[in-house]
């Protein structure tokens, strides 16, 4: 199959849609199936969920491109890195979004999401009480105590599991040595860590935060600065107390929630209605920033429903049968 498009959507001529739907949704990804060319039309903010209710097929004449041109005055086109119907293990992206979407693709089940989700809420409860007695502000940011401490050390300690997690289905602790952030930093790229932001609703004097936003292989511990004062605090506390600051311990808490979505997905963390979706609604937002879109998955629409006839929302069509994946093992 020929590699997928990724563009930026200017124009809308889908019949029965808005005008405007290419406001609402700018980013478009399209590939060329047996019979049809495929649209999907991809969020601008936020997590840049692309919704499959919005996938528009038309009946293939002349080339992907041009199509995608006319129909969509799409611009700035990119080839996609990722093959069409191909996900990763273990790897949320844009395009995953349902329940049965997540267990089904990311190799994952509900006992190991909602031991994920306790863990999570007992740091942001250990945060919510750190806040009652520190104001989180600029001023604030390298005050520090024996509770700061205590939390960056938790958060840390919890990262490592899901870090543990992936090194173990890329075989980087096959060797049976100690891992490091040597090799720790080898999963930033492939997790695409850096693309996450989160900011705290009602603190808006704090920054957005974005842990792993400097993590390179390079300097991995040096880098990833919260976690070097992890390190550091917890081995010689001493030398090291004034480390374990407030600062770090958001984006050490940060970086957990980073990790399950990347895990889990970031829509059953926001979006159910349990205690765990409404103490993160009620503390953060999240999102992506500075997104290579050309690494997103795409479902591949299965071939008997491409014959259905033009300009068709697939959201009509029930059933795994309309869209086909295939899931490969998380490799570094």
């Amino acid at each position: 199959m020929a590699k997928a498009l990724t563009y930026k959507n200017t124009k809308t001529s889908v019949i029965g849609q808005s005008f405007f739907l290419h406001e609402d949704y700018p980013r478009g990804f399209a590939y060329e199936g047996e019979t049809h060319f495929i649209h999907y039309y991809g969020l601008g903010h936020g997590f840049r969920n692309v919704p499959l209710r919005l996938t528009v097929i038309e009946k293939k004449s002349g080339s992907l491109e041009d199509w995608v041109k006319r129909e969509f005055g799409a611009e700035d086109i990119e080839e996609m890195e990722t093959e069409v119907g191909v996900i990763v293990k273990g790897v949320w992206r844009p395009s995953l979004y349902s329940y049965q979407d997540i267990y089904k693709t990311l190799d994952v089940t509900e006992q190991e999401m909602r031991l994920s989700e306790n863990a999570l809420r007992l740091l942001i409860n250990k945060l919510d009480d750190i806040f009652l007695y520190i104001e989180p502000c600029a001023a604030s940011r390298d005050v520090y105590s024996h509770k700061t401490r205590e939390l960056l050390i938790l958060a840390c300690t919890e990262l490592e599991n899901f870090w543990q997690y992936y090194a173990e289905k890329s075989g980087l602790s096959g060797s049976g040595k100690r891992l490091t952030t040597n090799d720790y930093a080898k999963l930033c790229g492939p997790l695409h860590l850096k693309e996450y932001q989160f900011t705290l609703n009602t603190y808006a004097g704090l920054p957005p935060i974005r842990p792993f936003e400097h993590w390179d292989t390079v300097k991995p511990t040096a880098s990833l600065s919260w976690y070097d004062a992890y390190n550091k605090t917890k081995h010689d506390r001493e030398k090291y107390f004034s480390q374990a600051t407030l600062f770090h311990c958001i984006n050490a808490v940060v970086a957990c929630l980073v990790m399950h979505c990347v895990k889990f997905s970031p829509y059953q963390m926001f979006a159910q209605t349990n205690a765990f979706s409404s103490i993160i609604n009620q503390h953060f937002k999240g999102g992506l920033v500075e997104v290579d879109y050309r690494n997103f998955y795409l479902f591949q629409v299965n071939p008997e429903h491409e014959k259905l006839g033009n300009y068709l929302s697939l959201g009509s069509i029930d059933g795994d049968a309309s869209f086909l994946f295939k899931a490969l093992d998380f490799t570094i």
